[in-house]
């Protein structure tokens, strides 16, 4: 049996829990039903279904960033952090639309 290709994965994003940073170069993976938070070295900071996840832009952020709620817990995720990626804007995005089609909610 194959195992089913995620249906978000973005690396190199910095992740903060307020008020700290947890990484600069996380991981941030859908995939069979699962929001997971990662380290860059793989270590799952958080992971919770998709469909008990809220996401949505902040108004205080960048386009590049966005902000998802885990087992209560608001993180920030910004997009290509790492390598000043000139499609964060567009990853950001597809985050949402990823959540969102998952069966995640949108603020």
């Amino acid at each position: 049996m194959a195992m089913a290709e995620p249906e978000f994965s973005a690396t190199g994003v910095r992740i903060e829990r307020w008020p700290r940073s947890l990484t600069r170069a996380g991981q941030v993976l859908i995939k069979d039903g699962r929001l997971a938070l990662m380290t860059s070295y793989g270590r799952v900071i958080e992971s919770a279904p998709v469909r008990a996840v809220t996401a949505g832009r902040p108004w205080f952020a960048g386009d590049d960033s966005t902000v998802a709620t885990l087992n209560g817990k608001r993180y920030r995720l910004t997009m290509g952090q790492r390598s000043r990626r000139p499609d964060a804007r567009a990853l950001a995005g597809r985050f949402l639309e990823a959540v969102r089609g998952a069966g995640g909610s949108e603020r």
